[in-house]
């Protein structure tokens, strides 16, 4: 039977699924893992439901539990069949199925993820080989867990501040359609039986003609264009494109380089506190990095590989801000560069915040303008030929 509880450890309250035949065994599975019981939530019964969306493995969750059940004292063997046994049937349970297999067979764990490219990214597969040479998986995957949590909370920043902008775009185009397709046509109708009318109304009169003739026909047009664009951005040519369009202003593409410099420090500092050298978390890196900076990074590690340091090589090829810049310097001289690279990637956390809410600040009054400005002028087309018609009677 599969419980749905929230249970309470060092990282605080979650919500988890859990197997167990009764509640006594439940109990004894949840301080396995580590954790307190706090409370066995109702079961939510659920219909039949369909959807088209493809299951994606929790990749997170595993990774807290993972964390959770090792720190308990639990083997690695014993912990992974522990959330397998655990896992309702689906792609969770699925890939935890191939990771003991793998492990049964004797491979080490990062082996056994690298089996699985879909599933665990190739940083994920290297924190834990790094992590297997010292013994402290733990730990790593702490870091690892930290690190996503942070890009997962940059990303969210990122797409958090667009959606109200996506709201005004949306609500002033259906206002506009609105205006064109029920308000225009019925004023055109008034314009109709009149004589010597100004330009204006022989202009909506027109466009009420061509909506009663062709409307369902256009309307179609309409929502066609606009499914066509959605799909278009959906691809990911197009965005890279739209992108590319969009980072040639100057303040964006400063923006844009800010957030690539951050998840490129914070994935170096990881890899560095992993202990791995300087040269392979460069390059481990440079996946992170949009295409257009990656001569930079090329530059950067034939400086490095020439003996040139860290702190001297990324200004150079432009991959640094000032304070990064003495961070790692300090890093360099105090043998503390994991830590400093890491800092560096929390300080241009902080930049980008900035950037984004002032970037914010400036472009939703020009947003609401440009709407407004659009629905107004609609609405005073419509009105002017009255106006003027009315001063001549007078």
């Amino acid at each position: 039977m599969q419980y749905r509880i929230r249970g309470r450890s060092d990282a605080g309250e979650q919500t988890l699924d859990v197997e167990a035949e009764d509640e006594a065994q439940l109990r004894s599975t949840v301080e396995a893992m580590g954790m307190d019981l706090v409370e066995i939530l109702p079961e939510k019964r659920r219909g039949a439901t369909f959807t088209l969306r493809k299951q994606v493995f929790d990749s997170a969750l595993f990774t807290q539990e993972l964390i959770a059940l090792l720190d308990a004292g639990l083997s690695l063997v014993e912990t992974v069949e522990t959330l397998r046994d655990k896992s309702a049937e689906g792609i969770n349970r699925s890939v935890l199925t191939r990771i003991v297999g793998a492990l049964y067979e004797g491979l080490p764990l990062s082996r056994a993820l690298e089996q699985q490219p879909e599933q665990f990214p190739a940083l994920y597969v290297a924190t834990v080989a790094s992590a297997e040479r010292t013994g402290a998986l733990s730990e790593a995957l702490k870091r690892y867990h930290h690190y996503d949590a942070r890009l997962a909370a940059v990303r969210k920043k990122v797409v958090s501040s667009m959606v109200y902008p996506m709201i005004v775009i949306a609500s002033g185009g259906l206002i506009i359609i609105f205006l064109a397709f029920y308000v225009v046509p019925k004023f055109s109708s008034v314009y109709e039986s009149m004589k010597d009318i100004p330009a204006s109304a022989r202009a909506m009169l027109w466009w009420g003609h061509l909506v009663q003739a062709h409307g369902t026909l256009l309307l179609l047009a309409i929502v066609a264009t606009i499914a066509g664009v959605v799909f278009a951005l959906r691809t990911q040519a197009v965005r890279a494109r739209l992108m590319g369009m969009l980072t040639r202003l100057p303040k964006l593409a400063s923006y844009q380089h800010l957030f690539a410099l951050t998840r490129f420090y914070r994935t170096m500092g990881l890899l560095l506190s992993g202990g791995m050298p300087v040269v392979a978390s460069m390059e481990m890196s440079a996946q992170l990095l949009p295409t257009a900076m990656q001569p930079s990074l090329k530059r950067a590690l034939e400086d490095v590989h020439a003996g040139k340091s860290l702190s001297a090589a990324l200004p150079a090829a432009g991959l640094t801000t000032p304070v990064a810049e003495r961070l790692i310097r300090v890093g360099e001289q105090s043998g503390e560069l994991a830590t400093m690279v890491a800092r560096s990637a929390e300080f241009c956390d902080e930049e980008l915040d900035r950037a984004i809410d002032t970037l914010m600040r400036v472009f939703e009054p020009v947003l609401m303008l440009l709407v407004g400005g659009i629905v107004g002028t609609v609405i005073f087309l419509l009105y002017m030929p009255i106006f003027q018609l009315a001063g001549s009677v007078g």
